[in-house]
């Protein structure tokens, strides 16, 4: 597929954009370690100083930069404005970096030690179009930070994103060479693990190119971290506060028209309050307005690509194959663009071959269960390890429950969520970020 915008809401293509050459690709690499030589020494004073600018770039150009993101990949813009806030907040890194990598005083038996974090040198970041500011400001701001420097290869659909960003750094007063984006392929990108110039990698995407983006680093020994998806279970207790909790199902599946590894897809309720649950769900999802995401009262946008309306269409037809029976939508959206109607699918069954896949858009998975360890146990029937939420009115509760779903982060009466100060990471087969668990209770 070529380098190209194209407008998801109507699916026609607005500019594209020619490959780097090879090259031009080696330049950029060699630029990336000569400055990396240099920033490596830097004060970091000069570095904050540096993300600052950044930041009050982004929040500068809010507007400007949150159109770009709705033209490029459908996201509504009210949420491309929140998208371009959270990134400019990320860069907090700024005031903290020199606290969090203060050296560490160690006490052996003979002698005397410290621990130091160094940086490493230049680092190939792939990075996915449904947050393409978010994802590159939680890559690229701690490891500048750091004293590391950057490339980037991002997604095809969101080119002017990518451009815009490296315009950013430029903008601020980086050095040429500390942030860089590469217009290339994905099978360039692989390619390029195989540098002795890049010293680590990281992937945010899909199982099977981060198994390949892994392999490529373990053969080659190069540090890596990816980030891949996530099929997190909302659980509502008999306990919970249910208008609360329909709330948080609408906007926890429909966040970004479905298409967020966090969003919550499987919604397991228990029998004594499922009926109930799931009517004022399925109400709420079906009043949604479906229209242009550009509109400040459009709820539900197109899908980033045409490519990816019509795979969970597929998904949804090959569930009902397998068993799985529509409770609403099901199907496309009858107009130009990439739109899917909102959709919930019960009775799906292990046997069914798409269970445990990942439904990366409007798409809703219902369950009943008949008590609180069953709904655990089905949270944890799953490849994916990335979120959950617990919806409950007794905290402690909460907390327990929490404490036996495996996923990297567990919300209490609040859906899988990410702000700046949070740590975010997975389980299984959603990350190798590092394996660490939180909670988080919000009772907003």
């Amino acid at each position: 597929m070529p380098i190209q915008t194209t407008n998801p809401a109507t699916n026609k293509v607005i500019k594209r954009f020619d490959y780097m050459t090879e090259s031009e690709v080696d330049h950029s690499i060699a630029k990336a370690a000569e400055t990396f030589a240099i920033w490596k020494k830097t004060e970091y004073s000069l570095r904050a100083e540096l993300l600052h600018k950044i930041a009050g770039l982004l929040r500068e150009k809010k507007k400007e930069l949150s159109q770009l993101i709705t033209l490029e990949m459908g996201k509504l813009v009210s949420q491309a404005e929140g998208e371009i806030k959270l990134s400019a907040e990320i860069f907090y890194y700024a005031n903290n970096a020199e606290e969090f990598l203060s050296d560490k005083l160690l006490k052996p038996v003979h002698g005397q030690a410290l621990v130091r974090h160094s940086p490493i040198g230049v680092l190939l970041g792939v990075q996915p179009w449904n947050f393409p500011f978010y994802q590159v400001a939680r890559f690229a701001a701690p490891n500048i930070m750091v004293g590391n420097t950057i490339l980037i290869k991002h997604a095809s659909i969101v080119p002017q994103c990518a451009i815009a960003i490296e315009k950013l750094f430029l903008e601020a007063g980086a050095p040429v060479g500390l942030y860089t984006n590469l217009l290339i392929s994905g099978k360039t990108a692989s390619i390029l693990v195989s540098d002795a110039r890049i010293k680590g990698v990281s992937l945010t995407g899909s199982e099977a190119a981060g198994a390949s983006f892994a392999a490529q680093a373990g053969k080659n020994l190069k540090k890596s971290v990816l980030e891949l998806g996530g099929s997190d279970a909302f659980i509502v207790l008999e306990d919970a506060d249910i208008d609360k909790a329909v709330d948080w199902a609408v906007t926890g599946r429909i966040n970004n028209n479905g298409e967020c590894c966090i969003a919550s897809k499987r919604f397991i309720a228990v029998e004594s309050i499922s009926d109930e649950f799931f009517e004022k769900f399925q109400k709420k999802l079906a009043g949604l307005v479906i229209g242009d995401p550009m509109e400040p009262n459009t709820q539900l946008g197109p899908l980033s690509s045409e490519e990816a309306a019509v795979k969970i269409a597929d998904q949804v037809r090959r569930a009902v194959d397998g068993g799985a029976k529509i409770l609403l939508g099901g199907k496309r959206v009858n107009q130009a663009g990439a739109y899917m109607e909102a959709t919930v699918i019960t009775n799906m069954l292990p046997g069914n071959p798409v269970y445990y896949e990942e439904f990366f858009g409007p798409v809703a998975v219902f369950f009943k269960v008949k008590n609180e360890q069953e709904a655990i146990d089905l949270a944890n029937d799953s490849p994916f390890g990335l979120g959950s939420s617990v919806f409950t009115n007794d905290i402690e509760r909460g907390k327990r429950v929490a404490n036996q779903i495996d996923t990297g982060m567990v919300f209490i009466n609040h859906p899988t969520w990410t702000q700046a100060d949070l740590p975010f990471g997975g389980t299984k087969g959603s990350d190798m970020e590092g394996n660490f668990r939180h909670w988080e209770w919000m009772n907003l």
